[in-house]
């Protein structure tokens, strides 16, 4: 089976794409184009949303400080401090059978680290995607490369995993915003500041 690949905007049902798709790994890649030597630590996180479109809690937020939500259904695989190298920066596993019935929404997003204080910017950033993967055979169904430049935004909310007629479909978003984390995860009712 070939991944499908997708460009912004695009939706597409995970069931039809993946047929017997339960747990989905989140693969997310970048690459930093330029520096001024300062670190340059991107980091990806989901966000489980009820039918309101927002987060509970910091219970469901999964990230590097918070790395497993309930009992493992999500699970953050590991910070990657550099994004060197080839193949996912870092992944985020989610078992969407397991997921509780309140929960509709997966909101993948990418902060940059301390941006403000280093002047960075997704500007800065390249070979961006999200994909997702099978994990009972690890192949790949979709595949979202961001091509556009994010110049002055801080926070990239690159997908949405949602629940739709009784399965899961993907939304290709690549929405930046600028104030980082925090003003990403107060679209969804989270402080994070």
């Amino acid at each position: 089976m070939m991944a499908i690949s997708l460009a912004k905007g695009q939706r597409i049902s995970l069931d039809k794409t993946a047929p017997g798709l339960t747990v989905a790994q989140i693969g997310l890649g970048w690459d930093v184009r330029q520096t001024d030597g300062a670190e340059f630590d991107l980091d990806a996180s989901v966000i489980l949303c009820g039918p309101d479109g927002k987060a509970k809690g910091i219970e469901h937020f999964c990230f590097y400080n918070n790395k497993s939500l309930f009992g493992g259904a999500v699970e953050h695989l590991g910070d990657n401090r550099t994004g060197e190298g080839d193949g996912d920066d870092e992944t985020i596993k989610i078992d969407l059978a397991r997921l509780p019935a309140d929960i509709t929404k997966a909101v993948v997003l990418v902060t940059i680290d301390q941006a403000d204080q280093r002047r960075q910017s997704f500007g800065q950033v390249e070979s961006a995607y999200v994909r997702v993967v099978d994990a009972a055979n690890g192949q790949e169904a979709l595949r979202f490369d961001l091509t556009e430049d994010a110049s002055t935004e801080t926070a990239m909310i690159f997908a949405e995993l949602y629940r739709k007629d009784g399965g899961w479909s993907f939304n290709a978003m690549g929405q930046g915003k600028a104030g980082g984390l925090a003003a990403v995860a107060g679209i969804y009712g989270l402080d994070a500041a």
